[in-house]
C-alpha cells in the first residue's frame, strides 16, 4: 500500500512541477519573507514622490493581512509577542503610505507595542538606519566608524575587504549615509520620533572597542591630507556600488542593498530623476510576486535556485535528461552560468564558472547555487560535449572555493576574521564574515561524491569530512546557517558524508541518527522553529513541515539498510502532508534563513522539491 502511495505521490509532484515550468525552461516560485521589503518599498516610493498608488495600495493590503490581533508583525508564526523591528517598519510604512488614518486603532495598537518594548533603540540596526535616513532617529547612535575605514589597505590586519561580500554590499551605502548624516524628508514624511524614547549613552563591549582601535590604527597609517582622505573614501563607496550594478539596475541583485544605494546616491547629490535611480527602482518593482496574502516584494528572486533544485529533483525521480522540459531547464541553467570576475576572485585564481541565486545576478555567485546547478546539468554534461565545459568550469570553481579550514563558505573563501563579528551592527556575528558552515560543506561534499565521483581518499574531500566531524554538536546534530536549522545542518552533513563514502556505522553518523530519531514528532514528521538559530539549540515546532520532514527522512534513509519504525512513521507523515489534508501553516512556515534572528524565508518550492527527492530515495533503496 505504501509503495503504491509513494509512486502516485512522486507522479503527482512531477506533473505539478512540469505544469509550472516557464517557457524559457525555468521555474519561478516566490521567495517570500516577512514585511521588511514591502514596508521599505512603500517608504522608498513615497520618499521619491513616485506616482505608484496602485502598487502602494497592494503592499499596504499585504501589511494589514499580516498584522496580528495584538497589533504587531512577526518574522514567523510562533514568534511569541511579535517582532519589534518588523512592527516599527510596517507602522512607519503604513503612516507614510497616506492611505491610513493616524488614529486607526490598528496603528495605535502597534504604537503601544513599540513603546512597551523599548522604542526604536531596541530595534535592529538596519531598521534604525532606515529611520535615520527619514529624520526619525539620531545618526550619532549609529556606526561609530569613520568612512576612511573603506580605504585601509588589504595588507592591514583589519580592513573593508576582510568583511563578507554581503556586509561590504550593505556597508558602502550605509557608511556614506552616516558620513553625510543624510536625511530625506518630504511634506508627507510621518513624524514619529516620540516613539524613539530617551537613550542615555551607547556602551560598547571590550571586543568592539578593540576592533575600533585596530580600525583607527589602520586609518592613522593612511598617508594623505585628512580632507582628501575623506573625499577619497566617499568616492570609493560610490565607485564600489556603481561597479556592482546589475543589468536590471539593482545593486548586487538584492532589494536591501539597492534600497540603501538609492538613498546614498541622493545624499551625494543625484537627482530623483537620475537614470541610475529610475532603473534601480524599476528593478525593485520587478521583484514583485503574488502570495496568498497579496503582492510581495522579494529581497532577491530565487529563479536560478528553484530551477536548479527542481530540474535535479525531477531527473532523480525518473524524468529523463532527454525530456524536453529537462533539456530546456539545462539550457536555461547553462545560460545563467557566470563568466565575469566578481569580488570572489580577489581570493581566488580560478576562472569564473559559478552560479548566482537570481537571473539578474552576474557577478555574485555562491557555492550552494553552483552545486545545485551542477547537479541539474550532470546527466546532460555526461552525454553532450557542448555542456561538459560548463560542468567542468563549475567543478573547478567549487573546488577552489574551499576554505583553509576544510569547510565551504557561501560567497567568498577565507573571510573568517572573528574580530569582525564585533562590528557595531546587529547581526554582525552572522553577516560580517563568511565562514565555513556545516550545511554548505555537507551540500558541497554531497555533490562532489554523488555527481563528481570523488570520495574520502581525495585530499579536499577528506579535509571537508574532517572539518564536519569537528563541527558536530554534543547532542549529535550540526548547525545549518541557511536553513532552519539543526535538522537542515544535520541532513546536509549526513548526506554529504555518506556520498563521499563515510560508512553508515561511523560513530558521528550514528550519533546524528539517534538525535534525529529523538526529535521525531508524535505525528511521525519533523518540525523545527526559527527560534533555533537564536537560542543556538534545537527548538521544536508544535507541527511538522514537509521540507524538514523530508530532510530528516533522507538522512535516516542514507544510513539504514532497511526501513526502521522511525522511517516508516516518517514516510506516512510525509505522504499525509503531501496529500494536502494538513493545515496551511505546515506548508507556509519559513524553513530558509537569510539572516539569523532577522530574515527568514518561505521558499514556495520547498514543499515539492525535498519531498520528491526523499520519496525517490526511499523507493530506490527499499523498493
Amino acid at each position: 500500500m505504501m509503495k503504491k502511495n509513494i509512486e502516485n505521490t512522486i507522479r503527482n509532484i512531477q506533473q505539478h512541477l512540469l505544469q509550472m515550468q516557464n517557457a524559457e525552461g525555468s521555474w519561478s516560485f516566490c521567495f517570500e519573507n516577512s514585511v521588511i521589503t514591502d514596508a521599505y518599498m512603500i517608504i522608498l516610493l513615497r520618499s521619491l514622490e513616485a506616482d505608484e498608488e496602485e502598487l502602494i495600495s497592494e503592499l499596504v493590503n499585504r501589511l494589514w493581512r499580516l498584522q496580528t490581533r495584538e497589533g504587531t508583525w512577526k518574522l514567523f508564526d510562533d514568534e511569541r509577542d511579535g517582532n519589534l523591528s518588523s512592527t516599527i517598519e510596517a507602522y512607519f510604512a503604513l503612516r507614510f503610505s497616506g492611505m491610513v488614518a493616524k488614529e486607526d486603532k490598528r496603528l495605535q495598537q502597534a504604537e503601544r507595542f513599540i513603546e512597551k518594548n523599548g522604542g526604536f533603540h531596541k530595534a535592529h540596526s538596519i531598521t534604525k538606519f532606515m529611520l535615520a535616513v527619514h529624520g526619525q532617529y539620531d545618526w550619532k547612535h549609529l556606526l561609530p566608524i569613520p568612512i576612511q575605514f573603506l580605504l585601509i589597505p588589504k595588507i592591514f590586519p583589519v580592513n573593508f575587504w576582510d568583511l563578507s561580500s554581503y556586509a561590504r554590499g550593505h556597508l558602502a551605502p550605509l557608511m556614506l549615509l552616516k558620513d553625510l548624516r543624510f536625511q530625506l524628508r518630504t511634506n508627507d514624511t510621518p513624524q514619529i520620533q516620540e516613539l524613539s524614547r530617551f537613550i542615555s549613552e551607547v556602551r560598547y563591549s571590550q571586543r568592539e572597542l578593540k576592533l575600533f582601535s585596530k580600525i583607527n590604527e589602520g586609518i592613522q597609517s593612511l598617508a594623505s591630507i585628512p580632507s582628501h582622505l575623506h573625499q577619497q573614501a566617499r568616492q570609493f563607496a560610490l565607485k564600489y556600488m556603481l561597479q556592482r550594478l546589475e543589468r536590471d539596475g539593482t545593486y548586487l541583485s538584492y532589494f536591501s542593498t539597492t534600497f540603501y544605494m538609492i538613498y546614498a546616491l541622493l545624499a551625494l547629490g543625484y537627482k530623483k530623476s537620475d537614470p541610475v535611480i529610475v532603473k534601480a527602482v524599476q528593478g525593485l518593482k520587478e521583484m514583485a510576486c503574488e502570495t496568498k496574502n497579496g503582492l510581495h516584494i522579494q529581497n532577491s528572486p530565487s529563479t536560478v535556485w528553484d530551477t536548479a533544485l527542481i530540474s535535479h529533483a525531477l531527473q532523480e525521480s525518473g524524468v529523463g535528461p532527454d525530456e524536453q522540459s529537462i533539456e530546456e531547464s539545462v539550457d536555461y541553467l547553462v545560460r545563467m552560468q557566470h563568466f565575469k570576475y566578481g569580488d570572489w576572485a580577489l581570493e581566488s585564481g580560478v576562472r569564473p564558472g559559478g552560479w548566482g541565486f537570481s537571473e539578474s545576478n552576474s557577478i555574485h555567485p555562491d557555492v550552494d547555487d553552483t552545486t545545485a546547478a551542477l547537479r541539474a546539468i550532470t546527466y546532460a554534461a555526461a552525454g553532450n560535449p557542448h555542456i561538459r565545459p560548463s560542468w567542468d568550469r563549475g567543478l573547478d570553481w567549487i573546488l577552489d572555493m574551499q576554505n583553509r579550514d576544510g569547510g565551504f563558505p557561501a560567497f567568498e573563501k577565507n573571510k573568517t576574521k572573528s574580530i569582525l563579528t564585533s562590528f557595531p551592527m546587529d547581526g554582525a556575528e552572522a553577516a560580517a564574515i563568511d565562514p565555513s558552515t556545516p550545511d554548505l560543506t555537507g551540500r558541497a561534499l554531497e555533490f562532489l561524491g554523488r555527481q563528481a565521483g570523488l570520495n574520502n581518499d581525495h585530499p579536499q574531500v577528506k579535509k571537508g569530512v574532517e572539518w564536519l566531524k569537528l563541527m558536530q554538536k554534543d547532542d549529535g546534530s550540526w548547525y545549518g546557517r541557511w536553513g532552519v536549522c539543526y535538522i537542515y545542518g544535520t541532513w546536509a552533513a549526513i548526506t554529504g558524508m555518506r556520498a563521499v563514502g563515510v560508512s553508515s556505522s561511523d560513530k558521528y553518523l550514528q550519533r546524528a541518527k539517534k538525535w534525529l530519531e529523538s526529535i521525531q514528532q508524535k505525528d511521525g514528521g519533523w518540525g523545527e522553529s526559527c527560534y533555533s538559530d537564536q537560542e543556538k539549540t534545537f527548538v521544536p515546532l508544535s507541527f511538522s513541515t514537509p521540507s524538514q520532514t523530508a530532510w530528516a527522512l533522507e538522512s535516516l534513509i542514507c544510513i539504514e539498510d532497511k526501513p526502521t519504525p522511525a522511517i516508516d512513521l516518517g514516510m506516512m507523515a510525509l505522504l499525509d502532508m503531501m496529500s494536502g489534508t494538513k493545515g496551511i501553516t505546515t506548508q507556509t512556515y519559513p524553513t530558509g534563513v537569510g539572516l539569523p534572528g532577522n530574515f527568514y524565508i518561505h521558499y514556495h518550492s520547498y514543499r515539492w522539491i525535498w519531498p520528491l527527492l526523499t520519496l525517490n530515495r526511499y523507493k530506490e533503496k527499499y523498493g
